[in-house]
C-alpha cells in the first residue's frame, strides 16, 4: 500500500496478506507509522493497494461501500446539526433504506449502545465516550459484513476506554460481527482481539499472528503478562525476525 505526501510517495505496508474470516476480532498492532491506519483504510475502499488484492465475501474492494463501516478515533465524526437518531439514521437513508425501516434500526441500535435516553440529544451535548457509542450504533445500524474501527478509544480517559472495551465486546457477543480493529496500546489488542496480528515498523509487515482468548479481569495474570511481554518483544527488540508467524496460543 502506498499513498503520496506533498514531497514524497510512502510506502505504508509492504506484502501484507491477511485471511480475515467471519466473526473474527482481528486487531491490527504496531508502533506508529507502520501502516495499520493506512490498511484499514484501504479494506474501507478508500485507498487502492498498487499489488495485490483486498476481496469480502469473494468480491474484490473497488470503493467505500455499505458492507464496510468505518469508525473513527475523532468525535467530531457526527453531524453537529443532528440528534442521535438523526444521525445513526442518515447513512441509511442515503443508501435507500426505507425511512420506517431506517427509524427502527437506528432505535434498536441506539439502544444496543446504551443511549436510548439521548437519542434526541444533540453531539455538543454528549461526552467523547457517548459520541463514540453513537458512531458505532450508526456503524451498525448498517448491519455491514465488517465493522472497522481505527484507534477508536485512544483519546478517552482509561476508565471510559476501559469500559468502551467492555461494552464492544459485550456488544459482539449479542450481535457476533466481524471486526477489525487497530491500535498502538498492546493491553487493548489482547483484551478486544480474539486475533492479533503485530506488524513490523514501517514499511509495516507482518511480523507475527497472535491468537488470545483474554478478558478484562485476566489483565495483571501471569499468562496476560506473558502474552503482553512477548508482544513487546516483537515490537520493541531490534532482534524481532520480521515476518516470523507465531503458533496459536
Amino acid at each position: 500500500l502506498q499513498y503520496k505526501t506533498p514531497n514524497h510517495l510512502v510506502t505504508a505496508t509492504y506484502r501484507v496478506s491477511l485471511d480475515i474470516h467471519k466473526t473474527d476480532r482481528l486487531v491490527l498492532l504496531g508502533p506508529s507509522g507502520c501502516g495499520k491506519s493506512t490498511l484499514l483504510k484501504a479494506i474501507a475502499g478508500f485507498l487502492t493497494p498498487v499489488e495485490g488484492t483486498i476481496t469480502v465475501k469473494g468480491k474484490p474492494v473497488t470503493g467505500p461501500g455499505p458492507d464496510r463501516m468505518m469508525v473513527f478515533q475523532e468525535f467530531d465524526q457526527l453531524l453537529p446539526w443532528k440528534t442521535v437518531n438523526a444521525n445513526v439514521m442518515f447513512p441509511m437513508l442515503v443508501n435507500g433504506v426505507p425511512r420506517e425501516e431506517a427509524r427502527a434500526r437506528a432505535s434498536d441500535a441506539i439502544t444496543m449502545v446504551n443511549l436510548a435516553k439521548f437519542a434526541d440529544a444533540y453531539p455538543h451535548m454528549l461526552s467523547g465516550g457517548m459520541k463514540q457509542r453513537v458512531a458505532i450504533a450508526r456503524a451498525m445500524a448498517m448491519k455491514p459484513d465488517v465493522l472497522l474501527m481505527d484507534e477508536p478509544y485512544a483519546a478517552l480517559d482509561a476508565l471510559t476506554r476501559r469500559k468502551m472495551q467492555d461494552e464492544l465486546l459485550q456488544l459482539w457477543q449479542d450481535v457476533r460481527f466481524t471486526l477489525v480493529f487497530v491500535t498502538h496500546s498492546i493491553e487493548e489488542a489482547i483484551v478486544v482481539g480474539s486475533r492479533i496480528v503485530v506488524l513490523s515498523p514501517h514499511p509495516g509487515q507482518v511480523r507475527a499472528e497472535l491468537n488470545s482468548g483474554f478478558a478484562q479481569n485476566d489483565r495483571g495474570g501471569p499468562a496476560f503478562q506473558q502474552l503482553t511481554t512477548r508482544i513487546s518483544h516483537m515490537l520493541f527488540d531490534d532482534e524481532a525476525t520480521s515476518q516470523a508467524t507465531e503458533p496459536a496460543r
